[in-house]
């Protein structure tokens, strides 16, 4: 079924994935706090790209290390239903959000996950005083962390990619994953510009918020689209 993974489908996807407001919402958090915590600017852009890159490594490394397993495993057909069923449910709850944005269940990031996000990136602003390289190794950690609490809230639409993927050669979906995964940090790289060029982190939050209902609207409306393709496809 690679085949009827079409580029479009994946570019869609990545599109979709990428305006994530809780993708958004902790990179301008931590953009908030890196200016304050780098008074120069270049280090501040350093450390939000060395941010997006560990992002942009460990989502492509969970891809690949999931369908490597689920392929040796044997259960590649098991992990395409259960990808087209929480495309499905993860829609209804994005489009829920639309009209009722943050009313009963939600796909938010994991319990406890702003506590230790603040608490890591408080230890930037002591490693920038005592040890100034070890600052962006905390940025990098910080990617990698992000991306696994983050995971309920965005990994729907990385799900239905996976498992549509899954019923192919890994080889052939490689590429694919490259791409999905260059789509969905490209909005980050954007973000972390308009705070070089002199945009407040608290401006971008603003509009974060004004616009978050719609983000969520057109995900739910992608993660349906999808679900019901990849049933369409097997029925």
């Amino acid at each position: 079924m690679v085949e009827q993974l079409t580029l479009g489908i994946v570019i869609v996807a990545a599109l979709a994935d990428s305006i994530n407001p809780c993708v958004f919402g902790v990179l301008i958090f931590l953009l908030a706090y890196m200016t304050t915590v780098f008074k120069n600017k270049a280090k501040m852009l350093l450390a939000g790209a060395i941010y997006i890159i560990t992002v942009y490594i460990t989502y492509l490394v969970l891809g690949i290390g999931l369908l490597k397993v689920t392929a040796a495993a044997g259960v590649s057909a098991s992990l395409y239903w259960v990808a087209a069923i929480v495309a499905i449910l993860a829609g209804l709850f994005e489009i829920k959000d639309y009209f009722w944005y943050g009313k009963g269940f939600s796909l938010q990031m994991l319990p406890g996950a702003a506590a230790r996000i603040k608490k890591i990136s408080a230890s930037m602003k002591k490693m920038e005083t005592k040890h100034p390289v070890l600052s962006l190794f905390i940025a990098a950690f910080l990617g990698f962390f992000v991306v696994l609490v983050e995971l309920p809230c965005t990994g729907a639409p990385y799900l239905a990619v996976l498992g549509l993927l899954s019923a192919g050669d890994l080889s052939a979906g490689i590429p694919l994953l490259l791409l999905y995964n260059l789509i969905f940090v490209l909005p980050l790289f954007f973000i972390v510009g308009l705070v070089y060029v002199g945009h407040t982190s608290k401006s971008l939050e603003h509009w974060r918020k004004e616009h978050r209902g719609l983000m969520r609207l057109v995900i739910g409306l992608l993660l349906l689209a999808l679900g019901a393709y990849m049933i369409w496809t097997i029925v």
